[in-house]
């Protein structure tokens, strides 16, 4: 974590959330058709990838950028109040590090913002006695050998020392130090604790200085990523609120969750909750179980008869069907494998409230284990696709370079492609959690978010196999091979075409999808294209989502409907009438 330099294209592995998804130029072809229009980049050097982070509203801030900027604001406060620079630390301190709040109210009442910090505006002498009587340890000392802070109250060195050395151990607190006399508020500055504090103390006390300068101002906060020392100083009002550290870790500045672009805060927490809660266990027990009539615990049956034999120390003998005591049972009421008696109190409806709830819990667990798996699953991959990248940089580029002739300046597709899968895989993990939360009763917004998602997700499972599969043909070659150039064409429109699919999911998604509704085209246009949409009702599988790309790309065909055209961009379905697509607003 030396410099961006060392980060070995740092940028390269997590930050592209903002730039593949902000409306610029796409990486590669602009068509998306499937000629695959490669577009020549050779042009375009290295840096230019990495030079987007200067674009972005936020700073990136290693200790030394911390420390400047603190000293900057403590003199800036000094020098136009003309207090000393202890006096603007503690002001600084108590405003939360804020230069402009603290010239608002020093200006607006100073005497009172001097006793609300503990400033006094003359400060007091010790007593010129030629021993003083410390007020903690009540020993008599050479005035010499006690100090005292600007309110004048005399202590002995050694009590000084312990009271500073007690307050720096308990934490940060010892930041906003008062004098030790209970009836004084007097600050107790950063001179005093150079003066008097042990050498670990005062290495402890200007750290907590420091982290202070971060985790009171509300402009900047360190870096969640385990280990990270940089922090992060943000522009608020700026847009998103995704934000790349040069350790390469992505995160939203608003939760300081792990980024999660489309998907807003409230539903990350809701999920992160849901998925180390407790409720999904109980669900489990509730649908896969049954409660022991006699001691209530919970028991699993996977197989065998009705007969039921509690563990000890219960041992209660029962029916698994009806719960009623095992002695009550026997060949008249069905033998081991049948209970007449639960039918007929079935039939009677004595267990539908039960069997209800059972139903219930069992349904829920299905829908949350659907969503949860493939949430799981695209979080692997993309640890994999992360792998993959770092490989790539390292050694597999510079092999391919050799392999087929070609320098790595012209082989820069690669990495964009892999980055794009990146990128693509984090944005569709987090769909399955906004899919998890959408309204069941909402069919319109679910049928045409499921189908933005099969087309994102069948375009990322083409591009991330070509990215995979394909190159380690070329890898592997002998000799330099002249198809390379028409893989070369093919994995640059397939990034550009992935690119799109996932424009158009996030900007539906961070819209909340309310361009749909029961009366709106693009519902009417969704749901009409049956060709089209092939995703199941809970989410989009691989599978029926590789189908649903192949059969949707067809250029500018028209759909099986003849009212419909399909757009050569985004594939979305518009109505014949219509000469510009409703959804990428390409012409047709």
């Amino acid at each position: 974590m030396d410099s961006e330099d060392d980060m070995h294209d740092a940028y390269d592995v997590e930050s592209l959330d903002e730039d593949f998804y902000s409306g610029g130029t796409p990486m590669g072809s602009e068509d998306g058709d499937a000629d695959y229009d490669f577009v020549d980049n050779e042009s375009e050097d290295s840096e230019d990838i990495t030079s987007h982070r200067q674009q972005h509203s936020y700073t990136i801030l290693n200790i030394t950028d911390i420390h400047e900027r603190q000293e900057e604001d403590i003199s800036r406060v000094s020098t136009v109040l003309s207090i000393s620079r202890v006096a603007a630390c503690v002001l600084l301190r108590h405003y939360k590090w804020s230069v402009s709040r603290v010239h608002d109210e020093w200006f607006a009442d100073e005497g009172n913002v001097r006793k609300a910090v503990g400033l006094l505006e003359k400060p007091v002498e010790m007593p010129h006695n030629r021993e003083l009587t410390c007020g903690i340890c009540f020993e008599s000392y050479p005035r010499g050998e006690n100090f005292a802070a600007a309110c004048g109250h005399p202590f002995c060195g050694a009590c000084w020392r312990g009271y500073i050395g007690t307050s720096i151990n308990d934490g940060p607190g010892c930041l906003m130090l008062r004098c030790p006399d209970p009836s004084c508020v007097a600050s107790v500055g950063e001179d005093m604790i150079s003066m008097l504090a042990s050498y670990d103390d005062k290495e402890k006390y200007s750290r907590y200085l420091l982290r202070s300068y971060v985790e009171d101002n509300r402009k900047t906060k360190w870096c969640p990523a385990p280990g990270c020392e940089f922090a992060v100083e943000f522009v608020m009002g700026s847009g998103s609120y995704d934000v790349t550290c040069n350790c390469s870790y992505s995160f939203c500045w608003n939760c300081t969750e792990e980024a999660h672009r489309p998907v807003d805060c409230t539903t990350v927490a809701k999920w992160i909750l849901k998925n180390c809660a407790e409720s999904e266990n109980m669900n489990w027990i509730l649908a896969n179980s049954k409660p022991c009539p006699k001691c209530k615990r919970p028991i699993e049956k996977n197989q065998g008869c009705m007969h039921i034999t509690c563990s000890p120390p219960c041992k209660f003998e029962f029916c698994w069907l009806c719960l009623g005591a095992w002695s009550e049972h026997g060949e008249r009421t069905g033998g081991f494998y049948a209970c007449n008696r639960y039918e007929a109190a079935k039939q009677e409806g004595a267990y539908d409230e039960s069997e209800r709830r059972r139903e219930m819990a069992k349904n829920s667990l299905e829908r949350y284990t659907h969503y949860y798996e493939r949430w799981a699953t695209n979080q692997s991959s993309r640890q994999k696709a992360l792998t993959d990248l770092h490989s790539m940089q390292i050694e597999k580029l510079e092999k391919l370079s050799d392999r087929q002739s070609q320098p790595e300046s012209q082989l820069k597709f690669i990495i964009e492609a892999w980055l794009q899968i990146v990128e693509c895989r984090r944005v569709l993990k987090w769909t399955y959690s906004y899919g998890y939360y959408l309204p069941e009763h909402e069919h319109a917004k679910r049928q045409f978010f499921e189908y933005l998602q099969g087309e994102a997700e069948a375009g990322l499972e083409r591009l991330h196999q070509c990215a995979e599969k394909e190159l380690q043909i070329y890898l592997e070659a002998e000799a330099p091979m002249k198809e390379f150039n028409d893989f070369r064409t093919k994995l640059a429109g397939l990034t550009s075409v992935t690119r799109n699919y996932f424009e158009n999911l996030v900007r539906a998604l961070e819209t909340g999808l309310k361009d749909v509704g029961p009366s709106s085209n693009q519902a009417t246009s969704s749901k009409s294209s049956c060709s089209k949409i092939l995703v199941s009702g809970k989410g989009s599988k691989i599978g029926k989502a590789k189908t649903t790309g192949t059969s949707s790309r067809s250029g500018g065909r028209n759909l099986d409907d003849g009212n419909l055209w399909s757009c050569e961009h985004c594939t979305y379905a518009n109505p014949r009438s219509a000469n510009i697509c409703q959804m990428c607003e390409q012409h047709r």
